[in-house]
């Protein structure tokens, strides 16, 4: 096993998001915060994709510092969405993102059996969107009357793939396992292109199965390469790697992430899209930062020693960087944890301020660094 890395920064990092967190959960409680608009964080109903990360974060700090308001708040979250999970028509792809850092999480971490069958509840809905033709997960449903999206797949479903891993661990099921390892062929063959960039959305017929086209997304335009997409597939690969052990999806994780690696600025956080034209370069994605450095951490664990501390040193780099160049901590007037997020530029939404899924994978990467799991996913 690696030696937890000694940094006075790291230590410090993990105290000021935990002192930090204590003092939001005072306000947010049991809420569903999405992105920081004006220093206070915005609640979003519970069936928004980001739901899971506020209780997610709970959980990975009340893990190693035992305080129970932090628990018994993520406890009230998972609560809270048995409304979605029962009532709700519209659930899509990021039933993963949802309920793994819920119930996955509650469950690897008190042994709530309640939990346990929230999550194979989640998996069962997840893996009836599969499309057997196209072998893909269907991405969203209609937003709008008469609007057809039963053939868009999107790269964020990658970190909804462990789910369905892990409800074949639970349950001893292979079926979960088949559906993820298909979808994930899809991710390689389908949304990786030879050079590691990432393709957002593809648009496949669902009747046949044909690609039709690559969309550009939340990115700038379809062949550029957002970079957020670019960290959901460095991590979704790899911890498909982790699960089954294929070496195509270790392979094609190393592409990504040396093209990510290669873009990057020289604080370490990348722009929010790595080809956006000059007029568009204006902002930072520290959340893709926080998410590709989690996930390279958990590469480098699953190559070579020499290899992996190239994983390991980059991952470092982002994350001390995202600490001291974008950390909300000395600002009592500012929830977040990490600023400079940007969550969909072409429409506007939610540009240069903090996101909770950032502060999620913020304290993700501390916490790895810090070998302080279990980690949810895995």
């Amino acid at each position: 096993m690696k030696t937890a890395v000694a940094l006075d920064w790291l230590t410090e990092a993990w105290v000021k998001s935990l002192q930090k967190t204590q003092r939001n959960v005072r306000r947010i409680g049991d809420g569903f915060p999405h992105a920081s608009q004006n220093g206070r964080y915005q609640l979003e109903a519970p069936h928004w994709w980001t739901a899971g990360f506020w209780p997610g974060l709970l959980w990975l700090l009340y893990n190693d510092s035992g305080e129970p308001e932090l628990r018994e708040a993520a406890e009230r979250c998972e609560l809270k969405l048995d409304e979605v999970l029962n009532d709700y028509v519209r659930l899509d792809h990021d039933l993963g993102f949802m309920w793994t850092l819920t119930s996955i999480a509650a469950y690897k971490l008190t042994g709530n059996e309640a939990s346990k069958v929230r999550a194979l509840k989640a998996a069962n809905y997840l893996a009836a969107r599969f499309n057997i033709k196209g072998q893909y997960i269907r991405a969203w449903n209609p937003w709008s009357e008469r609007e057809d999206n039963a053939g868009l797949a999107i790269i964020d479903c990658a970190m909804n793939m462990p789910l369905l891993f892990l409800a074949s661990e639970i349950s001893g099921d292979p079926r979960y396992r088949h559906i993820a390892e298909a979808h994930m062929d899809t991710v390689v063959r389908d949304f990786v292109r030879a050079d590691g960039s990432v393709y957002h959305i593809v648009r496949y017929d669902p009747n046949t199965g044909e690609r039709l086209e690559g969309i550009g997304g939340q990115g700038f335009a379809p062949e550029s390469a957002w970079s957020r997409g670019t960290a959901w597939a460095i991590y979704g690969l790899t911890l498909a790697y982790h699960h089954t052990g294929k070496p195509m999806y270790l392979d094609t994780a190393k592409t990504v992430a040396h093209f990510f690696l290669a873009n990057l600025p020289d604080d370490h956080v990348p722009l929010w899209d790595f080809r956006a034209p000059d007029e568009a370069r204006t902002y930072r994605d520290s959340s893709a930062g926080a998410c590709a450095a989690s996930g390279l951490l958990l590469l480098a664990d699953k190559v070579d020693a020499g290899e992996g501390a190239l994983y390991r040193q980059s991952a470092l780099r982002m994350l001390e960087s995202l600490y001291r160049n974008y950390g909300a901590w000395d600002n009592d007037e500012e929830e977040g944890l990490i600023l400079h997020g940007t969550s969909h530029y072409p429409e506007g939404q939610n540009i240069d301020v903090p996101l909770i899924y950032g502060d999620f994978f913020f304290v993700e990467g501390l916490a790895r660094l810090s070998e302080k799991g279990p980690f949810y996913w895995e």
